[in-house]
């Protein structure tokens, strides 16, 4: 590895892949800055004047936005960023993009016109959702209901996408190459969280529902009518078979296999994080 000596930049810095990005970067005592709102300086995503002093002094940013790439908006967004970032002398942007989402390939077009240089790290379903963000509730509740049907999907873990992008930002020869990061095979939901309950040894159930079913679930417990409806319109696009195949990508850059969802499952479960006393975080 060929560590810089200028200062790294992980946006959602404390988010699922984010916070995994900079423990990587503080254990090779590469200089990193989190990106967060509540960082100093602080960074937020819907506040492009508190762009600039984040950037000062950056030389590399892991690119990673809030609330997702494929979210309507996020390349406009993420195309201001990039620009800003270039203007502030930094050189390199590795971008998380998701596999198979318009809008995340429009902000993949927004960081390449930028005049960086650029690293685009694909991921699907990250396999951490389960215990980390929106379905860890689901999980202890036993019911996990979401609107995808039988399709299957290769789990991606959070620690296969930091280890990726920490070599894009740490090793030479990653500058324009598109990365797309999968786990080992495909699963079904109903497989995963099959899984789920066969290790942990509780009832825990998979069941498909409607998106307005799932977006009635999400606001009946607090989630804003806006995220959930921009979150299942995500879900219905790229959930339709486009992402159901498997890619060596994690073993032709590390060198290792990927994650598989199984030792995912057997690590998380002895956490205790999906025992009903549990509280749960979430982000990219």
């Amino acid at each position: 590895m060929t560590a810089t000596a200028h200062t790294t930049l992980v946006l959602a810095g404390t988010g699922k892949t984010g916070r995994r990005v900079v423990s990587r970067l503080v254990a090779h005592d590469v200089p990193v800055r989190v990106g967060s709102r509540r960082a100093d300086p602080p960074f937020d995503w819907q506040d492009d004047t508190t762009w600039e002093p984040a950037l000062r002094g950056i030389d590399a940013a892991y690119v990673a936005f809030y609330p997702d790439a494929a979210f309507p908006g996020a390349a406009r967004i993420v195309g201001s960023f990039a620009d800003r970032a270039v203007a502030c002398g930094v050189r390199h942007l590795v971008l998380l993009a998701d596999r198979g989402s318009a809008e995340a390939e429009r902000c993949e077009q927004a960081v390449q016109d930028s005049g960086a240089e650029w690293t685009i790290v694909r991921a699907g379903f990250i396999t951490q959702n389960f215990s980390e963000a929106f379905l860890v509730e689901l999980v202890r509740a036993g019911m996990v209901a979401l609107p995808v049907g039988d399709v299957v999907e290769p789990f991606t873990d959070a620690e296969d996408i930091a280890d990726v992008a920490f070599a894009a930002l740490t090793e030479n020869g990653h500058a324009g190459r598109i990365y797309e990061v999968t786990g080992p095979r495909l699963l079904t939901f109903a497989d995963a969280v099959g899984e789920i309950a066969r290790v942990t040894g509780r009832e825990v159930r998979y069941l498909p529902v409607t998106p307005e079913q799932f977006v009635s679930s999400l606001t009946g417990r607090g989630v804003p009518v806006e995220y959930a409806t921009q979150l299942v319109g995500l879900m219905v696009e790229v959930f339709d078979g486009r992402r159901e195949n498997a890619t060596d990508t994690v073993e032709r850059i590390l060198g290792r296999p990927p994650r598989d969802f199984t030792e995912y499952v057997q690590k998380t479960a002895a956490t205790g994080v999906w025992d009903a006393h549990s509280e749960s975080s979430g982000g990219a």
